[in-house]
């Protein structure tokens, strides 16, 4: 009886890559080894029955012809395979890959074989917390967390001990490797950076690790960074940093819109004709406005009863 639908000779060695096979439907095999066990059974009922009926050399047949049934039986159900949705089979026949099972349901492959079961689920891993230094030399703790799958069941099972650990061992390696390669904070320089470029760092991670898992049969799905922060022992000085960059920049948002406040002011008084300034007056304008644009506390008027020069 086949086992598969592969020609003789046909076989793929481990690093070729998977050999779909389909087996042999269970329920036939199971009715085929109850006929098998239920005829030995009978044979040897009526031997036991008839055993001062039937001369020597009758009986030894009819026990031979009992044994063979009922080992074929046995060996018919030891190569009984259920195949569980999510799962795949691999098959090997004294060392050698026949192929892989892969349609769920109760199969039959050749008894001899050997069997081993693998997941072809998607799969998530989460690095554990890791402290790396970035492209600047600063301490980061990066986590992040891979969605794959096995793909290719003869390379998972063949071409590496413990697909899992593989993975594993792999993600946290590029989460490394990529973490070295960028600075945690691009500076305003506008260059690729781990905070402010994610989308862009995730793609890159995900190729590199994509490339890795590769030769194990490892499809990876997608990657995310799940956690990105300075190191402890930098955090509170990085913050000071980030913080003074934030007031530096929101000063200079308010010079740049107070310049323009009292050009546009000056400009439509001179327009309306309102007041004629010298350019002393101008410039103690000048200096008014941005004194009370640019303060962070709130001013107070003074009225100045005298002229503009007392």
């Amino acid at each position: 009886m086949r086992t598969d639908t592969v020609a003789p000779g046909a076989q793929l060695r481990q690093h070729e890559g998977e050999l779909p096979i389909t087996g042999v439907s269970g329920r036939r095999a199971i009715r085929l080894a109850v006929v098998a066990l239920v005829a030995a059974a009978v044979l040897l009922a009526w031997t036991i029955r008839m055993h001062g009926h039937n001369p020597a050399p009758v009986r030894g047949g009819l026990l031979a012809l009992a044994a063979v049934l009922l080992a074929g039986g046995v060996l018919i159900l030891r190569g009984l395979t259920p195949v569980a949705p999510g799962e795949a089979v691999v098959v090997q026949l004294f060392g050698g890959y026949l192929g892989t099972l892969r349609e769920p349901g109760l199969r039959w492959v050749n008894p001899l074989t050997t069997r081993q079961r693998i997941s072809v689920k998607i799969r998530s891993y989460e690095t554990p917390l890791s402290k790396v230094n970035d492209e600047d030399g600063n301490p980061v703790e990066i986590a992040v967390v891979a969605l794959w799958q096995v793909a290719d069941t003869a390379r998972a099972v063949f071409a590496v001990q413990d697909v899992t650990e593989f993975v594993a061992t792999q993600v946290e390696i590029a989460a490394r490797q990529t973490a070295m390669s960028y600075p945690y904070d691009d500076h305003g320089t506008g260059k690729a950076c781990l905070r402010g470029s994610t989308a862009e760092i995730s793609a890159i991670l995900s190729a590199d690790i994509a490339e890795r898992v590769t030769p194990a049969g490892v499809r990876l799905i997608d990657t995310r960074i799940t956690r990105l922060s300075y190191a402890p022992e930098i955090a509170h000085a990085m913050l000071r940093r980030q913080q003074a960059e934030a007031v530096v920049a929101a000063r200079l948002r308010i010079v740049e819109g107070a310049v323009g406040m009292v050009e546009g002011a000056l400009t439509k008084l001179a327009a309306d004709g309102v007041v004629d300034f010298d350019e002393e007056r101008k410039a103690a304008m000048v200096s008014n406005m941005l004194v009370v644009l640019c303060s962070d506390q709130a001013t107070q008027p003074v009225v100045n009863t005298g002229t503009i020069y007392q």
